[in-house]
């Protein structure tokens, strides 16, 4: 079951493919140098698996690999993944 990660940049989200089919979003606003990720989905058929962590870790390393946005998480969900893992808060701070 191969998974990615990809931004949908036409649609403001960050998207999880599960063998090549989306099973969850995390949808984003641009302001300035900010990143703010306001919902995180995902598909209730997928969940308790692991997947919102793939899309979170995903989507902050396509953030910082191809961006220099500061990350700014007003969705709860994103904004508890970040907290337990330390290793992404220096994204909070660009």
């Amino acid at each position: 079951m191969p998974t990615e990660v990809v931004n949908d940049a036409s649609m403001n989200r960050y998207e999880l493919l599960v063998d090549g089919d989306a099973v969850g979003f995390a949808d984003y606003q641009l302001r300035d140098n900010t990143i703010v990720f306001t919902h995180t989905e995902i598909d209730p058929a997928k969940r308790e698996r692991g997947m919102g962590g793939e899309l979170a870790r995903g989507a902050l390393n396509l953030v910082r690999a191809e961006t220099d946005y500061r990350v700014v998480a007003s969705c709860p969900f994103m904004s508890a993944w970040i907290a337990g893992h330390p290793d992404y808060q220096d994204l909070l701070a660009r």
